[in-house]
């Protein structure tokens, strides 16, 4: 083992992506920074996370970002983080960066189709116990977490079916214990190159837990670094067991950028 308890090759990846003179480092939230909980309101970073958070986004040159599928408004909520992190919400449709809120902006088309998928997952939601519906910007998320496992697959399968029968194009992703519908199509990969363009970041350090983080993976270069948290199969080519490990990591990485080994 090496630094902080983590592996050679690991702290060997996060020594020389912190020479980078501009770097980026963007993360999910629930699973990578905070352990998962019942009441998605109730997520906290766990402590050492977001001692380590805080830590990078005082050093110069150093941009953090959250990409979450979480609306904008809940992840700040629970993330607190002051207004120099830059956040991603929805999987990339609401973005929060230094100017004016960019918040998404649905046309009359698409908020029709948003109040026909209410109709169509409302019902789903009320025909079984313990499953329950998220409003999004530009969809809803079918919750499944309490439910039997019985319950929440056969809630997972009508839904999908209806919703697809009564909408077209419609965004549908799959994570874990919880089902998203959204009538405008974004991804955390698309989210991370924007974010990457708008830090003019030269490299970027990303970490997530969930199938939604892979599109996030395979959008990062040789010259980034991916961190999954957790269990699952992945393209990222560094894993962790979950929010310590990833607490250890940002520190680490905290320590050599303020170690002084970026390009000045």
């Amino acid at each position: 083992m090496s630094e902080r308890g983590l592996s050679r090759e690991l702290a060997g990846a996060l020594h020389e992506l912190a020479r980078v003179k501009r770097l980026l480092v963007a993360l999910d939230f629930d699973g990578t920074l905070a352990p998962e909980v019942d009441d998605p309101e109730l997520a906290r970073a766990i402590p050492e996370a977001r001692a380590a958070v805080l830590r990078l986004l005082a050093l110069p040159n150093t941009r953090v970002a959250l990409v979450s599928g979480r609306a904008l408004a809940s992840l700040e909520a629970v993330s607190d983080l002051p207004d120099t992190a830059l956040l991603v919400g929805s999987h990339g449709i609401e973005i929060r960066l230094d100017s004016a809120d960019d918040a998404v902006s649905l046309d009359t088309t698409e908020l029709a189709r948003v109040d026909v998928l209410n109709q169509v997952l409302g019902e789903v939601a009320d025909s079984f116990d313990q499953v329950w519906l998220e409003p999004k910007p530009a969809g809803f998320a079918l919750h499944t977490r309490l439910a039997t496992e019985h319950n929440s697959r056969v809630a997972h399968l009508v839904a999908l079916s209806e919703a697809t029968a009564e909408i077209d194009n419609l965004k549908v992703r799959k994570g874990k214990n919880v089902l998203e519908f959204s009538v405008r199509s974004t991804t955390k990969g698309e989210a991370l190159e924007h974010l990457r363009g708008y830090t003019a970041a030269n490299a970027v350090f990303y970490a997530g837990d969930d199938v939604t983080d892979e599109d996030a993976f395979a959008a990062l270069g040789s010259d980034d670094l991916g961190l999954k948290s957790g269990p699952g199969d992945t393209v990222a080519a560094h894993r962790v067991a979950g929010p310590l490990q990833v607490a250890q990591v940002l520190a680490l990485l905290a320590d050599y950028r303020e170690g002084g080994v970026h390009e000045q």
